[in-house]
């Protein structure tokens, strides 16, 4: 686990499940899911989350990470073959070294598994459709 994660101090809801990989992690309560990156987390609220899509990256099958600011995206860095999501939140709270700040609406490209997915479906009343 990389050393530059900042440490949960609470979470809303109960604990169901947390991964976390040299340069992302996910965490997902019965209220909540958080981003892990180096420096930062971000918070988001199942009841904040708008929609999740598949994202298929364009161009190299590594997607980096990377914000940028007039779009608010945050990308975690994936390997090509794992499932990626674009998800589109209302809004989040960012987490650093400085302390805890709320952002509006946001969108994530995490690349999420098969079990994290039908937890957030299951606590957040999202649906899928086909």
């Amino acid at each position: 686990m990389n050393p530059d994660f900042l440490q949960l101090k609470t979470i809303d809801g109960e604990l169901k499940l947390s991964q976390k990989k040299s340069d992302y992690g996910v965490t997902v309560s019965t209220k909540e899911f958080v981003f892990h990156k180096p420096h930062v987390n971000y918070h988001i609220k199942l009841e904040d989350i708008v929609s999740i899509v598949p994202f298929e990256p364009v161009g190299k099958r590594k997607v980096s990470i990377e914000t940028r600011s007039l779009d608010a995206v945050e990308f975690a860095s994936s390997r090509a073959g794992g499932d990626q999501y674009r998800i589109f939140v209302k809004q989040a709270v960012m987490h650093n070294r400085s302390g805890l700040f709320p952002i509006g609406a946001m969108q994530f490209v995490i690349p999420i598994n098969e079990r994290f997915m039908k937890l957030i479906g299951d606590y957040s009343g999202l649906h899928a459709f086909e």
